[in-house]
């Protein structure tokens, strides 16, 4: 009997100490004194967005998805992009790079989506392996659709793309290293290092939980 109770004091002891880990892991962000600039990306998946509870917790701008390869629109771009503005935040507008779509139509369909705003963040194009495409052409060719679809979205928006690049897209691709524009990394709670550049923007988290947006978002902060 003295076991068992010893075993489940135990038990009680490590799930509390599991929900105060969660609890933490969920508010963490990078400390403000080191990275002063700080926002999230979002898309329809975090469903509607009270920008302006968002920008009172601390975010400084946010990223909204606006279109994914050449054919999908996010149903909540223009919402997002104008609450953004509304709520006295710097916006940027990201597209999801399709390895199943020309780079033409996919640069078209965003510049199509995307207003020209002289003081907009510069645009960022994520590139992911994704489960609906399981096109995979070699790096040459991939590079220079890239390098062809920055060019439309730069003469569109004024100002040089983000490459928002993954960890297992960067190994197979080398992106960085092809093309000379800034960087958008991602590492979960520690600064990533996968890059042939340094970072200019790091997404620190992905399961962050703030007022003002239900369930878990991205976290960001730009390189001091």
């Amino acid at each position: 009997m003295f076991r068992l109770r010893r075993f489940l004091l135990l038990v009680g002891v490590l799930v509390v100490g599991a929900l105060f880990a969660w609890r933490a892991a969920v508010q963490w962000h990078p400390a403000v004194a080191d990275y002063a600039v700080q926002g999230v990306d979002v898309s329809d998946a975090n469903g509607a967005v009270e920008w302006k509870v968002v920008a009172g917790g601390g975010a400084d701008f946010a990223y909204a998805t606006a279109t994914h390869g050449s054919r999908r629109r996010d149903q909540r771009f223009e919402e997002n992009w104008e609450g953004i503005a509304g709520a006295g935040m710097r916006r940027g507008a990201v597209h999801r790079w399709s390895l199943c779509d020309p780079a033409i139509d996919q640069a078209n369909a965003f510049n199509t989506m995307v207003p020209r705003d002289e003081e907009a963040l510069p645009a960022a194009i994520d590139f992911d392996f994704a489960e609906d495409c399981a096109n995979r052409p070699d790096a040459a060719t991939l590079i220079e659709e890239v390098r062809s679809a920055a060019a439309l979205i730069e003469a569109h928006t004024g100002k040089p793309v983000l490459l928002r690049v993954s960890r297992a897209f960067e190994r197979d691709y080398d992106l960085a290293s092809a093309l000379p524009r800034p960087v958008w990394a991602s590492g979960l709670f520690f600064k990533p290092d996968y890059a042939a550049r340094p970072w200019r923007m790091w997404r620190a988290s992905d399961i962050r939980r703030i007022d003002g947006i239900d369930g878990p978002v991205n976290w960001n902060v730009a390189a001091s």
